[in-house]
C-alpha cells in the first residue's frame, strides 16, 4: 500500500538534500540528483513545482543553484507533498463497527500529525538511525 507518488516520494528526498546543504552552498541539479538518485530530467520538473510554492530559490550564475526558500522548521512534510501531489486526501472511513471507527478515527489523526512534521524534523531521524548499532559483513 503506497501512500505517496513516486513524485512525492523524490519532492522528499530532493528537499532532504537541500536541508543537508544548509544553505551553505547553492546545489547543482546533477549534485541533487546524484545525491538522491533521482533522473535529473525528472528532478528539474519537481524543482519548478517546489520553486513555485515558494519552497526553493533558484539561484542564477556561475555558482547558483537551488537552497530552501524558507527555514527547515518552518516548511512542512505536508506542504512539499501539497506542492508536488496537488492535494492530500486521507480518506475518512466509516464503519457500524465502534472498534472499526475508533481505528479509522485514530489512524487518520496519526496520518495528518505525521505530515505536519516540518522538513527539520529529518535531522532527528538521521541521528537516531546513526545512534543505532549497524552490523556488516
Amino acid at each position: 500500500m503506497a501512500l505517496l507518488s513516486t513524485k512525492g516520494v523524490y519532492g522528499l528526498n530532493a528537499m532532504y538534500q537541500l536541508f543537508l546543504a544548509k544553505n551553505d552552498h547553492p546545489m547543482h541539479i546533477k549534485e541533487i540528483s546524484e545525491h538522491a538518485h533521482i533522473p535529473k530530467n525528472y528532478l528539474e520538473q519537481l524543482l519548478i513545482l517546489l520553486r513555485q510554492a515558494g519552497l526553493v530559490k533558484s539561484i542564477r550564475g556561475a555558482y547558483g543553484g537551488y537552497v530552501l526558500a524558507k527555514n527547515p522548521h518552518d516548511i512542512s512534510i505536508k506542504e512539499i507533498l501539497i506542492a508536488l501531489e496537488g492535494t492530500l486526501v486521507i480518506t475518512e472511513m466509516h464503519s457500524s463497527n465502534p472498534v472499526l471507527r475508533l481505528f479509522y478515527e485514530q489512524s487518520n489523526r496519526a496520518l495528518q500529525a505525521l505530515f505536519e512534521h516540518p522538513l527539520s524534523e529529518f535531522e532527528i531521524l538521521a541521528q537516531q538511525l546513526y545512534a543505532e548499532p549497524n552490523y556488516s559483513i
